[in-house]
C-alpha cells in the first residue's frame, strides 16, 4: 500500500474550489469558480433546479456579483431551497503546508425570488427557520480546508492509500465530524458538484509557530505546534438536553482532540478523546440551580456502553477511561454504575481510572492532579504517539487513547487533558531535539504560557459550543494555579449557563437539529401539516411571568419613588416583596413549564417520569 504523503502538492489530489463568483439575476444564479472559468453551475430560481454547464458567455451583463468562498450545502425550508455559502473566512495557519480556514460569516441565499406562495404565518415561521440556521452556523467555530481532510487525525490519514485521496473530500470524510454532511447530501444531487462542496468541522483549531530563545537570540529552528479538536455531530446538542448515550453507541459531547508538532519535515500526532458517561441518563433543566443527574431505569445500559467502548477500541486501540466525577451523591451513583458496567464487560483493552476531582483538589490543592498524571504515565508511554521522521518514515504509532470525562466533559476534563498533552509535548520536543542539551521544557516559561493560553481558549470554545458559556477552572489552565478571581469568573459563567440552559437552549437545540437534518421541514407546514413551532406557552407560564413583572415593577416603584416613607408605603413594599418571593417560588415549583424546551425534536419527558413539579 502506498501511504499518503502528508505534505504532497495539493493539486496532486482532489482539490475544492476555493473562491467562486456568484452572479445573481431575478431568474437565475450562476456560480463560476474563479480558478476554472469554463465551469458554470446554473440554478434556476423558478423551478429550483440545478445544472452544471460549460461557460459559453450565458451570464447576463446585468447580473449582480458577489464573491463566495465555498458552498456548505442547501436545505429546503417553507419557502423552498436555500443555498448556504461562506462569505467571509480567516486563515488560521497551515498543517503540513495546507491552509486551514475558519468560517467568519455565512449567508442563506433563497432559490425562490419571492415568497408570495407563502401565507403570512408561513413567512414568519420560515424566517424563524432561517434564523435558526444562521444561529447554529454562527456558534464559534467551524473550520475547513480546500486541500486537506481535517476530519481525520494524521495517523489515520497516513494509513490510507493514495487512491483514497482521489475520492471527493465530502465522500471520504469522517462523517462523525462533518457538521454539514446532511446539507451537502441535499446539494450533491449531481455527481460533478463535489468540488463545490466544503465539508466543515466544529470545534477548535490553534496553529502556532515557536522558536526557543538561546542567549537572548531566537533559535532559527522554529517548530509548529497545533491543537485541533473535532466535535462529533452524532448525539449533538446542548448541555442539559444531550447527555449520556443512545442505542447506536454515540455519546453526547464526544470530542477528538489532536496535538501536532511539525519540525523540519518530521511530524508527531497525539490524540485524546472526551465524551459523556456512556449510560442512559438525563439531567433536564427545571429552573433549579443544581439539576440532579438521573439514571434512566429499564434501559439496556450494558449493550449501549459496550457498543460505545468497542467502537472506540476499533478506532483508537486500547482505552484508559478517566472518570473525574464525584464519588458521592448523585454523581457517585453514575460513577458506581459506570464502573460496574466496565467490570461486567471485562475487556482487557479497557482500563478504568476513577479520580474524584473535587474531593482530591478541594481547598485549592490542585497540585494533587500530578498524582493522577503519575498514575497513568506508564499507560501513556505504552500507548506511544504517531511519529514520522524527516524522510516520511513511520517511527511509531499511537496504540491507545485516554477517554476523559466529568459530568459535562468540559471543565475538569479540559484540565486533565491539557496535563496529558503537556507530558506528550515534552516528550516530542526532546525526541525532535528541538531543545538543546541541558534544556528542559518545564523551564521554558514563555512557551508554557503559550501552551496554557491555548488550552484555556480550547476549554472556552468547547464550553461555549456545548453549554453556552465559557469554561470553568480556566484560571488553573492559564496560570497553573487556582485564583479567587478565577472563582468569581466561574460564578459568573455558572449563572450564565443557568440562564441559557433554562431559557435559551430549546431554541439552540432546535437550531442544531435543523442544521444536522434531525428535523426536516415538511411540505405544507401550517396549512396542511402541524408546525411544531406553533406550540403556545401554557397559561401558567404566561400568567406567572406577568405577575412577576408587575410585582417587581411595583416593589421598586414603592422602594425608589415614594412621595414619603409612611407606614402604608412600608406595608406596600412588604406586600410586593412577598408577591415577588411567592411568585418566584411558584415558578420554580412548576419549573418544567417555564423552561425553553426543544420543539422540533421534543423530549419524551413522560417516558422518564418527569412531571410538572420536577419530581423525577
Amino acid at each position: 500500500m502506498e501511504n499518503y504523503d502528508l505534505k504532497a502538492d495539493a493539486g496532486k489530489y482532489f482539490k475544492l474550489y476555493d473562491s467562486l463568483n456568484l452572479y445573481i439575476t431575478n431568474e437565475s444564479y450562476y456560480l463560476q469558480p474563479i480558478e476554472n472559468e469554463s465551469v458554470l453551475l446554473f440554478i434556476d430560481r423558478l423551478n429550483q433546479g440545478m445544472t452544471l454547464q460549460t461557460n459559453n458567455g450565458q451570464i447576463p451583463s446585468s447580473a449582480s456579483l458577489m464573491t463566495i468562498f465555498g458552498i456548505l450545502g442547501r436545505i429546503k425550508l417553507l419557502a423552498g431551497y436555500y443555498l448556504i455559502v461562506i462569505t467571509e473566512r480567516k486563515l488560521m495557519g497551515q498543517i503540513f503546508g495546507h491552509d486551514i480556514w475558519r468560517i467568519e460569516n455565512i449567508e442563506l441565499i433563497p432559490f425562490p425570488k419571492a415568497f408570495i406562495h407563502l401565507s403570512q404565518k408561513q413567512e414568519e415561521v420560515n424566517k424563524i427557520y432561517v434564523s435558526m440556521l444562521k444561529s447554529a452556523l454562527s456558534t464559534p467555530d467551524f473550520y475547513y480546508s480546500y486541500t486537506f481532510d481535517i476530519s481525520y487525525s494524521l495517523q489515520k490519514l497516513y494509513n490510507k492509500s493514495s487512491n483514497f485521496f482521489t475520492i471527493p473530500m465530502f465522500k471520504r470524510a469522517d462523517t462523525r465530524f462533518v457538521w454539514n454532511y446532511y446539507l451537502l447530501e441535499q446539494f450533491c444531487v449531481l455527481a460533478d458538484l463535489h468540488k463545490f462542496c466544503v465539508p466543515i468541522i466544529h470545534g477548535f483549531v490553534s496553529i502556532n509557530s515557536y522558536s526557543f530563545e538561546y542567549a537572548g537570540l531566537l533559535d532559527v529552528n522554529s517548530f509548529m505546534w497545533t491543537v485541533i479538536s473535532r466535535r462529533s455531530c452524532h448525539r449533538a446538542g446542548t448541555r442539559l438536553y444531550k447527555r449520556g448515550i443512545e442505542s447506536s453507541g454515540d455519546v453526547a459531547n464526544f470530542v477528538e482532540t489532536e496535538q501536532i508538532v511539525e519540525f523540519e519535515g518530521a511530524v508527531s500526532s497525539f490524540v485524546e478523546i472526551r465524551g459523556s458517561i456512556p449510560l442512559y441518563w438525563h439531567q433536564y433543566p427545571n429552573l433549579k440551580l443544581k439539576v440532579v443527574p438521573v439514571i434512566i431505569p429499564g434501559e439496556q445500559h450494558i449493550e449501549a456502553c459496550w457498543k460505545h467502548l468497542n467502537d472506540i477500541t476499533s478506532e483508537y486501540g486500547e482505552i484508559v477511561v478517566i472518570n473525574l466525577i464525584d464519588h458521592k451523591g448523585r454523581e457517585g451513583e453514575l460513577q458506581k454504575k459506570f464502573k460496574a458496567l466496565i467490570e461486567e464487560i471485562d475487556d482487557k483493552r479497557i482500563k478504568y481510572e476513577a479520580y474524584d476531582f473535587h474531593h482530591e483538589c478541594k481547598n485549592m490543592q490542585w497540585h494533587k492532579l500530578s498524582e493522577l498524571i503519575d498514575k497513568i504515565s506508564n499507560d501513556q508511554d505504552r500507548f506511544n504517539y504517531f511519529l514520522l521522521d524527516k524522510n516520511k518514515q513511520m517511527i511509531s504509532i499511537q496504540e491507545g487513547v485516554f477517554r476523559t470525562n466529568c459530568i459535562d466533559c468540559l471543565d475538569r476534563t479540559n484540565v486533565v487533558q491539557s496535563m496529558i498533552a503537556w507530558r506528550n509535548l515534552s516528550t516530542v520536543l526532546q525526541q525532535f531535539e528541538i531543545l538543546k542539551e541541558n534544556r528542559e521544557v518545564k523551564g521554558e516559561i514563555n512557551f508554557y504560557r503559550l501552551f496554557q493560553a491555548v488550552w484555556a481558549d480550547h476549554a472556552d470554545f468547547i464550553s461555549v459550543q456545548y453549554s453556552g458559556s465559557g469554561a470553568l477552572k480556566t484560571d488553573y489552565t492559564r496560570t497553573g494555579r487556582r485564583t479567587y478571581l478565577g472563582i468569581l469568573r466561574d460564578a459568573y459563567n455558572t449563572l450564565l449557563r443557568y440562564y441559557k440552559n433554562n431559557l435559551k437552549d430549546g431554541y439552540r437545540q432546535d437550531s442544531i437539529d435543523l442544521l444536522l437534518g434531525n428535523y426536516i421541514v415538511k411540505e405544507g407546514e401550517i396549512t396542511t401539516e402541524v408546525c411544531p413551532l406553533q406550540k403556545s406557552p401554557s397559561w401558567k407560564s404566561l400568567m406567572f411571568q406577568m405577575i412577576l413583572l408587575i410585582a417587581i415593577a411595583m416593589f421598586f416603584a414603592n422602594t425608589i419613588f415614594p412621595t414619603e416613607y409612611s407606614t402604608s408605603t412600608c406595608l406596600s413594599i412588604i406586600f410586593w416583596g412577598a408577591m415577588v418571593f411567592i411568585t418566584v417560588c411558584t415558578i420554580v415549583y412548576y419549573g418544567t413549564e417555564f423552561v425553553d424546551y426543544p420543539k422540533l425534536c421534543p423530549l419524551d419527558l413522560k417516558r422518564f417520569g418527569y412531571c410538572e413539579k420536577n419530581q423525577i
